[in-house]
Formats: C-alpha cells, structure tokens, sequence
C-alpha cells in the first residue's frame, strides 16, 4: 500500500525529489531498569556497592522508510529494548558476564545495550545510531557508532 500524502502538502501530483535523496530517519525510544554496581579502582564511594534507577534512551536511524512509512514499528523496538534491559534489572551488574572484567559504568552499560539491540535491529540501512544511559537526572553516559 502506498503512502499517501495530503495533496496541499505536495500538490496534486507527489514530488519525485520527496523524501529528500540523502534524507534521514531517526526514532527514539526510552526505557529504564533498577540495578546494584560497584565501580573498580575510581577512588571514591562509587567503589561502595551502590544502586541507580537507570533511565535508557535508544536512537535507531535509517535511510529510508519500511513497506509501512516507518523506520521500524515502535512496538517492536521497545519490546527487543525491554528484553535487554529485563536481563539488567534488579541485578548486581558486576556479577554479569559481560561485566566481569570492565567497571559496569554507565558507558559500559551504553555499549553494551547499543551491541545487544543492535544484533537484532540492524537491517538493511536500518540501525542503531546511539544509546544513551542515564544514572541520575544530571548525569548521562552515550555510545554511539563510529562514523565510517
């Protein structure tokens, strides 16, 4: 089914040049989890076994727009988000696998929620384009992919 666009936006004919040939999509969603850390060798209390209601923010871009107008259904987006961060919350991230030999910072958490996401969302010029965590309202953590 193709899209169909109001004719005052476009006139009575759509325009060949739209969307824009080098245009960009980005969609957003937000999600959080609860979680105990301790951070290795900082010097400080955060060496103490702590806890951060951690908020979640995931970036996913692409060039162009599925069979449906959309990037991706946002449904689907935030149900693979909370099966990631299902597996973080109420745990003592330090005893995680992928924790076991780096700090799980707020950095390293981003990392490793934009590689899990991105395993299973990236298609096509669909991807993750960044993954930001938060562990207060003050201070935010982002990874986001190189540039090639």
């Amino acid at each position: 089914m193709a899209i169909q666009f109001p004719k005052w936006l476009f006139g009575s004919k759509l325009n060949s040049s739209f969307p824009p040939s080098r245009s960009m999509y980005e969609i957003r969603i937000k999600g959080d989890f609860a979680a105990a850390h301790n951070l290795r060798d900082v010097g400080g209390k955060c060496e103490s076994l702590h806890g951060h209601n951690f908020a979640v923010e995931v970036a996913v871009e692409s060039e162009g727009l599925n069979e449906l107008g959309m990037v991706m259904d946002f449904r689907l987006l935030k149900s693979k988000t909370r099966a990631i961060l299902d597996n973080l919350d109420h745990r003592y991230l330090n005893e995680l696998p992928f924790f076991r030999g780096i700090n799980p910072s707020s950095e390293n958490l981003a990392a490793y929620i934009f590689e899990e996401i991105a395993r299973q969302v990236d298609e096509g010029s669909r991807r993750v384009s960044w993954v930001s965590v938060w562990e207060s309202e003050t201070s935010r953590a982002t990874y986001r992919r190189a540039e090639k």
